[in-house]
């Protein structure tokens, strides 16, 4: 809006000392409630979008749908994690959450998510030190197929257990009503 009076193009800086001025609006208070981390983020993501609009890698930013997947990124400040254990900025308890595999280090990004169906995920960006695997002169060739999922160049066959089979018109009715 900005732009189109002034052609002045807004940074980052304006924008997060706006967004402190506007979470003191009495119809707004409710943005306090809530970490500052995400909301400084969106200021970030914003300003990359409109970067790449000026620079002409992208089309002109538009609001995300509050109908699909929704997200928070939380950085290194907004959280911490312990013992197994997330708790996230201006939580009073640890989520409840069932790991789907361990951490292989502490997370430095944490993003909270919650899909069509109302469920939330958790991903977290771990920085380690990995370990090479070691080099080897075999290759495998890998034919991908309806009969079997893949064979390999060295007669490996995987099979298709078609575990979607009995399945196939309810799922296709489920991903049509979460595609709206």
């Amino acid at each position: 809006m900005v732009y189109d009076q002034t052609q002045e193009k807004a940074s980052y800086l304006g924008a997060n000392a706006r967004l402190t001025a506007i979470k003191q609006w009495p119809e707004l208070l409710f943005l306090n409630e809530v970490s500052s981390v995400p909301l400084q983020q969106c200021l970030r993501n914003q300003q990359t979008a409109f970067k790449n609009f000026f620079e002409g890698r992208a089309k002109y930013p538009v609001f995300k749908s509050k109908k699909h997947r929704q997200s928070a990124e939380f950085t290194y400040r907004a959280f911490t994690y312990r013992n197994g254990e997330l708790k996230l900025a201006k939580c009073a308890a640890p989520l409840n959450i069932r790991w789907s595999q361990p951490l292989p280090a502490a997370p430095t990004t944490v993003t909270v998510s919650k899909d069509q169906a109302g469920r939330y995920f958790v991903s977290c960006l771990c920085e380690f030190e990995s370990t090479l695997l070691p080099v080897t002169n075999k290759k495998v060739g890998i034919d991908v197929g309806i009969k079997d999922l893949f064979v390999t160049s060295d007669g490996f066959k995987s099979g298709n257990p078609r575990h979607t089979d009995q399945h196939v018109v309810k799922l296709a009715k489920y991903q049509r009503r979460l595609a709206d």
